[in-house]
């Protein structure tokens, strides 16, 4: 599934989610790579409207996590819309802690999604 040739980046960043979750990634280092660098150099510099808030917080973490240069978007305020994603929000979360100095977007998405996902867990 990693090597096989697929216009759904959303299929390959979620299966090398799913594999570092699992713990055998280290099986799979070469095609890892291998797919993170075409998801980088195809996908990462285009904007994806199609794309869920999980998806392109997954991606943006596998990449920093990987050693890729993803900037992160600095237009900030974060939809109250996307307070219903727990999933995403939880990605969201997770990703927002790879922030480099000066990214003051992804330390609002952790206080957004902190505040939020506490609203979740309370309701």
């Amino acid at each position: 599934m990693l090597v096989t040739d697929t216009d759904k980046s959303s299929q390959k960043l979620h299966i090398i989610d799913a594999v570092q979750r699992l713990g055998v990634a280290y099986h799979f280092e070469k095609e890892i790579e291998d797919a993170l660098q075409i998801i980088y150099h195809c996908h990462c510099n285009h904007i994806h409207d199609g794309d869920d808030l999980y998806t392109t917080a997954v991606r943006f973490r596998l990449l920093r996590e990987h050693g890729f240069n993803v900037d992160c978007d600095e237009k900030g305020n974060f939809k109250e819309s996307l307070n219903g994603d727990v999933k995403g929000m939880l990605e969201l979360f997770e990703a927002a802690h790879l922030q480099l100095h000066g990214e003051n977007i992804l330390e609002e998405a952790r206080s957004f999604t902190t505040f939020h996902l506490k609203l979740a867990e309370s309701g």
